[in-house]
């Protein structure tokens, strides 16, 4: 199945707009995994479990898992979620970003190894380091446009030859030049919602995933109103942190599903406010 129509299915079949991000921190894993090799893939497995009704899609950021050398923990993790969540879009949060001989193992790094819907990528190489990602034409290439972090100002901002800020430049060669598999797909910040009205502006009904709530501070409300698209859905609103540490305790897995309920609740009663007003 093709990324955008697994998205589309999940956003019916759940409801939900959220997306369950992982990011695990050994450091912060609840005392009962101390010490165990597969903490990790434990941890993680056991958030899966108890907030897939919840949301629409379970975004891994790779670096937590390549930093503590659980690779191996983390394709066990995707093929697990295949296999007991198999409507969930799996989003692999790598960023890459490179020359497109090298992009090619990138991709196929996070199509072939770990069975990804989906891969964020860096377009500051321009289109062919994006062009490998695209030849996979069922998956899924979400590129960065208007990040989440403060930082992101500091090039994102900077006008074009076109005397336009960089962040919509990319918002419209991917919509009107790159997106030949028509799975592109965009990253904007929940913490800029002007600018996230913007881009949706720009881009149509293109899925946009929306970091920044949570731990961050984006706005949920304002969120919802600036990125919702023509049919009431269009985001993949993501939360990690909020969700996954809400608890230290030995309460860890009901804190992270009674977290992730709250949130597309959350989500949910803006989206109600928007399309009813």
């Amino acid at each position: 199945m093709i990324f955008t129509q697994k998205l589309e299915q999940a956003w019916a079949a759940t409801g939900s707009l959220l997306t369950v991000g992982l990011d695990p921190d050994p450091q912060r894993f609840p005392a009962e995994l101390s010490g165990r090799p597969d903490a990790i893939y434990e941890f993680c497995r056991a958030i899966v479990d108890v907030t897939a009704q919840y949301a629409c899609a379970i975004k891994l950021q790779i670096a937590y898992f390549s930093s503590a050398r659980a690779e191996d923990q983390l394709e066990d993790l995707c093929a697990y979620i295949q296999d007991q969540h198999p409507n969930l879009p799996i989003v692999l949060d790598a960023k890459r970003g490179d020359i497109g001989s090298t992009a090619t193992h990138y991709a196929t790094e996070a199509f072939e190894r770990y069975g990804a819907d989906a891969v964020t990528v860096n377009p500051y190489m321009g289109y062919d380091s994006i062009e490998p990602y695209l030849s996979w034409r069922s998956k899924g290439v979400i590129v960065l446009c208007r990040t989440s972090n403060t930082g992101g100002s500091d090039l994102q901002f900077v006008e074009s030859a076109q005397g336009e800020p960089l962040y919509l430049r990319v918002a419209r060669l991917v919509a009107e030049r790159w997106n030949t598999s028509g799975q592109c797909a965009l990253v904007v910040g929940a913490t800029f919602p002007e600018e996230l009205a913007r881009v949706r502006a720009h881009v149509g009904n293109m899925p946009l995933l929306v970091p920044g709530i949570g731990a961050q501070g984006g706005d949920i409300p304002a969120t919802v109103k600036a990125g919702l698209d023509s049919r009431g859905t269009g985001m993949l609103i993501n939360s990690s942190r909020a969700i996954l540490y809400a608890s230290g305790g030995d309460d860890w897995r009901e804190a992270a599903a009674a977290a992730a309920r709250a949130t597309r609740d959350a989500i949910n009663t803006a989206r109600s406010l928007v399309l009813g007003g």
